[in-house]
């Protein structure tokens, strides 16, 4: 079903579409190469970069956890079994939902994700995106990227399901379109 009518104001047919063609991919790599040069390498550099803020604030989070574990009687040290995915999805999803569409790694390479047609990040689908992550690596470990070399926006298995690019930074792009 592509499509189907409902009333509009004053009882006109409006027509709703639920064809993906709607709205043009934001980034076209034939066409503006300048957002994508580099950007697999980068990427890699920016997940390490996260890694270790992640790793850094779960630690953090664990030494909260065993002094209120103390006061609580050990009720929170129940919660040590979820820090570490709690930690990396709140990362995730507070990070990319700012208005740089961007972690901190990923601002530090010059990349931001976007959505295929162009819109900055929101929270939910940040979340989305993180735990697709976490799920196709402990599926596929470094597998994941075996895709990105192979299609022009350098996208991996989770971009292609949760509907998002990583892109070059505008200023990033600006550079590229000046060499």
């Amino acid at each position: 079903m592509s499509s189907s009518a409902r009333s509009g104001p004053g009882g006109s047919q409006q027509q709703l579409s639920f064809e993906t063609s709607d709205k043009p991919h934001a980034y076209d790599p034939a066409t503006q190469r300048e957002y994508f040069e580099g950007v697999l390498s980068r990427r890699i550099m920016a997940f390490l970069i996260d890694i270790v803020i992640i790793f850094s604030l779960t630690v953090a989070t664990y030494v909260l956890l065993f002094f209120a574990g103390i006061f609580t009687l050990g009720l929170a040290w129940l919660l040590f079994g979820i820090a570490f995915p709690a930690v990396a999805l709140a990362y995730n999803a507070y990070t990319l939902s700012s208005p740089q569409s961007a972690t901190i790694g990923m601002r530090a390479t010059d990349l931001q994700m976007r959505t295929w047609y162009g819109a900055p990040m929101y929270a939910l689908l940040a979340a989305f995106h993180a735990v697709l992550y976490y799920v196709s690596v402990v599926v596929l470990t470094p597998f994941i990227l075996l895709i990105a070399p192979f299609n022009a926006r350098k996208r991996c298995l989770h971009d292609f399901v949760a509907g998002t690019v990583v892109i070059n930074s505008e200023e990033r792009a600006n550079a590229y379109r000046r060499t």
